[in-house]
């Protein structure tokens, strides 16, 4: 009887550190694991709840479900065309299956540095493997967007106001590479590349981004020049549809002026015509009426206006003056 109780007594404390050691392990939702025993995987799960393992001898490891981000450093890479950019990118992945995942991988943090190996020598490759425009662009919506109205002064620049055929003389000249590709196929050629490899460490890729692209510091001068430089051929423009304007404007003001002199002289003239035939005719009534007086009143009016304009008078002995001294002349 003694020794039944001994070996349930034994049992009993076998059991006991059993589950002091922890045969038991909870996987929560959005977990998987893999458990290896002395360093050789056992098994693999990917469903949650209480899972059964040796104790001391048995290791679980636990991976993520959950889709996870990986942020990538920004690359000066060169295009087909040599022109050098930087290029940010950043990719969705999630681990599909831990065996692989431990086998060649193991951790979370070599997992992200194979990420980094992997998808920057693609996105390395696409981008080297393409012009600049490819890159930068996803469309020719540039090329086909009508440009909005052009404001010139208080009014805006409407069809048929002359100015319309004029921008498309100087400025339609400035065309824009074609794109084939663009950067949503770009993304898709980086992720198709790096995908290829990263199955074989139980990884599945499920997308790569282009985030954020920027010139390098040489192609940024020659980008801002070009900018300058056409902005100087706009500014340009308007200035010499400016002074075109003003040339016709002061054409239209000078025929203007000479048709308003022209038609105030022939309007003076007129009624300077009107007035001595009236004026004549006054006079010559006054000179009919009364010869002496007419004559008297027109002398003294002609000494009004020429004898002050005399600085000295040696003699008054003159027809000219018979007035000036008689009333009745002499």
């Amino acid at each position: 009887m003694k020794k039944v109780i001994t070996v349930i007594v034994v049992i009993a404390v076998l059991l006991f550190v059993l589950m002091l050691l922890g045969p038991f392990y909870v996987l929560e939702e959005g977990e998987q694991a893999v458990v290896t025993r002395f360093g050789a995987i056992v098994s693999s799960q990917g469903s949650a709840g209480l899972k059964f393992t040796m104790p001391v001898v048995d290791t679980v490891i636990k991976y993520p479900k959950k889709i996870l981000s990986w942020d990538g450093d920004a690359q000066r890479i060169p295009t087909a065309e040599n022109q050098f950019i930087w290029v940010d990118t950043t990719a969705r992945w999630k681990i599909t299956d831990p065996v692989k995942f431990y086998e060649s991988v193991t951790t979370l943090e070599q997992g992200w540095s194979r990420l980094d190996d992997v998808i920057d020598s693609s996105v390395r490759t696409v981008i080297a493997d393409n012009p600049l425009n490819e890159a930068v662009r996803n469309s020719n919506i540039i090329s086909v967007t009508k440009s909005p109205d052009i404001i010139i002064g208080d009014e805006a620049v409407i069809e048929g106001s002359g100015i319309e055929e004029l921008l498309k003389a100087n400025f339609t000249a400035t065309s824009y590479e074609e794109v084939y590709k663009g950067r949503e196929i770009l993304s898709e050629e980086m992720f198709n590349a790096a995908s290829k490899l990263t199955a074989q460490f139980g990884i599945e890729l499920i997308d790569i981004l282009i985030r954020q692209i920027r010139y390098s510091d040489d192609l940024t001068e020659s980008v801002y020049n070009r900018m300058i430089k056409e902005r100087r051929q706009i500014a340009e423009f308007y200035r010499s549809y400016g002074e075109g304007k003003k040339a016709e404007w002061l054409g239209k003001l000078d025929n203007e002026k000479r048709s308003v002199l022209s038609g105030a002289y022939e309007k003076s003239e007129t009624i300077k015509g009107t007035a001595d035939a009236e004026a004549t005719k006054i006079y010559s009534a006054a000179y009919g009426n009364n010869a002496e007086f007419f004559e008297f009143w027109r002398s003294i009016e002609s000494y009004k206006k020429v004898l002050p304009n005399f600085r000295k008078t040696l003699t008054t002995d003159m027809e000219y003056f018979k007035y000036l001294y008689n009333a009745d002349g002499r």
